[in-house]
């Protein structure tokens, strides 16, 4: 089961890695909303909204970000992970509900926090 949850999580870094939002189809149910604050204001996205803000490319900084999955806790048919995510002086924790549906694990949900890192090196 270990490797089976981990795969929508694969297949969401690939969709950050490639830009390609068919990744995000992959890892996400139909039902799925990404959560967050963007720019001061909370943002609740569908997975179509979700893919739409991904172009079909790499970012351009692409060789310079990381992406760690910092753990998962499978409980029966659900399970949560978190990630962390560094794009440039950028850094996110992403939050992930994750179910066995009928067709495997898939992201239920997402919600995600955007550090404030301060030059202090704090993490």
């Amino acid at each position: 089961v270990e490797g089976a949850v981990l795969d929508p999580l694969r297949a969401y870094v690939r969709g950050h890695a490639t830009g390609d939002p068919g990744h995000f189809r992959d890892a996400f149910l139909p039902t799925a909303h990404i959560e967050g604050v963007r720019d001061g204001a909370f943002v609740s996205w569908s997975l179509d909204e979700y893919c739409a803000l991904f172009r079909g490319r790499p970012a351009a900084d692409e060789a310079t970000r990381t992406r760690s999955i910092d753990g998962v806790e499978v409980h029966g048919s659900v399970a949560t992970a978190t990630m962390t995510l560094r794009h440039g002086a950028d850094r996110f924790t992403d939050v992930f509900l994750l179910v066995d549906a009928e067709d495997g694990w898939r992201i239920a949900n997402k919600a995600y926090h955007r550090h404030a890192d301060r030059s202090s090196g704090h993490r």
